[in-house]
């Protein structure tokens, strides 16, 4: 995976233009609608049940297996949009909500290791004007960082109900269910719409079943980034070095206090 090159001018004005367009649901929702009209993401809308939102790398796709390989049922999701807009919009339609959290280094570093055309400085604007919009109504969700959801989404998922009322059954962090949702993961670089409607809550476990046979049948895709890896580590090890830059100070500073600002207390 690169890490190396100077993204275009044009590539960070795209950049910079989704980060500011992505904080305002009139703006950015309608053009999320017809971007991805499904299975996954998925936009919030009137059968929404729970929004799972956050900035990009900060475990949302483990949450979003996590929730709905322990349901009975499937719940409707709305999910990986990484916009502010999307848990605005939960906040303003009383929708229940959990806004998930990565510490700056951490998420951004994964993140140019997959999107090695986005500038550090940009990605550190965006990190932090993404949780800065939520500061508003951050009362409205439920926030959970990489380690708590990683670790034990259960007890994620118990603060969910309780401040809810909501009644999702809970994920038992086992090693096989966790094997599960990583398997899972390791999946959505098929693009199956099976896959990614059980991700919404339209493709039920047991109609995920036979998809799921028939992709070990085809071999698979490779590892996606989302899975760690010795090559990760050594992608990270070399943005680090980037991430270290005096230059950089300022921003990291603003990072760092928005990530501890917006988490709260342990």
């Amino acid at each position: 995976m690169a890490t190396s090159g100077r993204p275009t001018l044009a590539r960070r004005a795209r950049h910079r233009v989704r980060t500011r367009v992505s904080e305002y649901p009139g703006l950015y929702l309608p053009f999320a609608r017809h971007k991805y009209p499904g299975p996954s993401p998925e936009v919030i809308s009137s059968v929404t049940e729970f929004v799972i939102d956050g900035y990009t790398r900060s475990a949302s796709t483990f949450a979003v297996y996590a929730l709905q390989l322990a349901q009975p049922v499937p719940v409707r999701l709305a999910h990986h949009l990484h916009a502010p807009a999307q848990l605005v919009a939960a906040a303003r339609a009383g929708v229940p909500a959990l806004a998930v959290i990565r510490e700056p280094q951490g998420a951004i570093l994964s993140q140019l290791i997959r999107e090695p055309d986005v500038a550090l400085a940009d990605a550190l604007v965006a990190y932090a004007r993404f949780y800065e919009r939520l500061f508003g109504c951050r009362d409205s969700f439920v926030v959970a960082d990489f380690e708590q959801i990683t670790k034990d989404f259960g007890a994620v998922t118990r603060r969910v109900n309780e401040r809810f009322g909501t009644a999702f059954a809970e994920f038992e962090p086992s090693e096989q269910n966790v094997r599960r949702c990583f398997e899972l993961i390791k999946l959505r670089s098929t693009l199956s719409p099976v896959l990614l409607g059980f991700e919404s809550g339209t493709v039920t476990a047991e109609e995920l079943l036979p998809e799921l046979t028939a992709l070990a049948r085809r071999g698979g895709p490779a590892a996606e980034a989302w899975i760690p890896s010795a090559e990760r580590d050594r992608s990270k090890a070399a943005l680090r070095e980037r991430w270290a830059q005096p230059g950089l100070a300022r921003l990291r500073e603003r990072a760092q206090a928005v990530y501890e600002m917006f988490r709260g207390p342990e």
